[in-house]
């Protein structure tokens, strides 16, 4: 009996040792787990100034190689080409608006890779590094990783323009000013667009938004010290995130987003005139709303503005609360914030 009576003891005190050890886990475990939270919703803040801050000089770099204000200014001399002008506005136009389109979904969800993957790294160095392990993100390697942006700002860009420019010059070259166009013939014409860029150049978006071979990713890295070597690890994983079908998907998701956004701001130039047959309620008022596409070039050339706006505008709102987008941020994060031996 004493026998039995000691075994139900130590039964018992083993038992509430367990316990105590699972429940010191579960509380360790929810704390990791409320610290990386925190520190991810603070990269997404991050990631949305970050944004901010760059539609800026991505407005002004579009603006310098697509200007339509200097023609804008030659029509006011009258001269005799005026036709000519016109029609090279109208190319201009469309082209720099469409970019900034592309451009700007492209920059959302590229920084949204690249600062959640240096968040995930930023958070297993302050998590390891207390146990005396080097830093894999020092300040040099972080600034090295996130000036591969200017690829998007610079070449990339440069490649863009000519590749939409050529496929408005498909799609618009042969429409006279004089044609009128409803708002979903606008649309049409947009998606027109869309396929020979997205299809029709035979390269990935992605291919814009990031050097493509192992010689620019080495040039970008500027050397070979030990950070020229994890910014090179940085650039290669960031490569195979572009290149996966869930970074294809969210790009598209938020290109269709735009595209529909840019429609939506248009809109408000198709509305029927007080006194017009066609209320403005009606359904199909959108389609029976024609403009010369005179007109609409003004309409169209201004739209970069608002698109590429430092301002939260309805546009970049959309694009940076859009749930595909914060759903990839929080796998990407998730992925390089767990290190590899605690998945092991």
């Amino acid at each position: 009996m004493l026998l039995y009576s000691l075994g139900v003891y130590f039964l018992g005190k083993y038992a509430q040792k367990m316990i105590r050890e699972m429940q010191e886990k579960e509380a360790t475990e929810c704390i990791t787990q409320a610290r990386r939270q925190f520190h991810f919703e603070s990269n997404q803040r991050t990631c949305n100034m970050t944004v901010l801050s760059m539609l800026p000089p991505l407005r002004e770099a579009i603006i310098k190689q697509l200007s339509s204000e200097s023609l804008t200014a030659l029509l006011k001399t009258k001269p005799a080409n005026k036709l000519e002008i016109w029609e090279d506005l109208k190319i201009i136009s469309f082209t720099r608006t469409i970019v900034a389109v592309y451009s700007t979904c492209m920059l959302v969800v590229l920084l949204r890779v690249q600062l959640n993957i240096i968040g995930g790294y930023l958070y297993l160095d302050n998590f390891v590094g207390k146990n005396g392990m080097t830093a894999q993100t020092p300040p040099d390697v972080q600034h090295q990783y996130l000036s591969s942006i200017q690829h998007l700002l610079g070449d990339g860009l440069t490649e863009l323009m000519t590749v939409v420019k050529k496929a408005v010059q498909n799609s618009l070259g042969g429409l006279s000013l004089k044609q009128s166009l409803s708002l979903l013939e606008c649309e049409q014409q947009l998606s027109w667009i869309r396929a020979e860029v997205e299809a029709g150049s035979g390269r990935p978006l992605s291919w814009y938004m990031l050097a493509d071979d192992e010689n620019a990713l080495a040039d970008q890295a500027c050397g070979l010290t030990e950070n020229d070597v994890m910014t090179i690890k940085l650039l290669n994983e960031t490569r195979d995130m572009l290149d996966s079908p869930d970074f294809t998907t969210v790009l598209s998701a938020c290109l269709d987003r735009g595209f529909s956004r840019l429609l939506d701001n248009m809109a408000e130039f198709f509305r029927p005139q007080p006194g017009d047959c066609a209320p403005s309620s009606a359904p199909d008022s959108l389609s029976v709303v024609s403009l010369p596409l005179a007109k609409i070039i003004p309409i169209i050339n201004g739209q970069i503005n608002t698109i590429c706006s430092e301002t939260p505008s309805h546009f970049v709102q959309d694009l940076l609360l859009n749930d595909q987008v914060k759903e990839f941020a929080a796998n990407v994060y998730e992925t390089f914030s767990t290190s590899h031996e605690l998945q092991k």
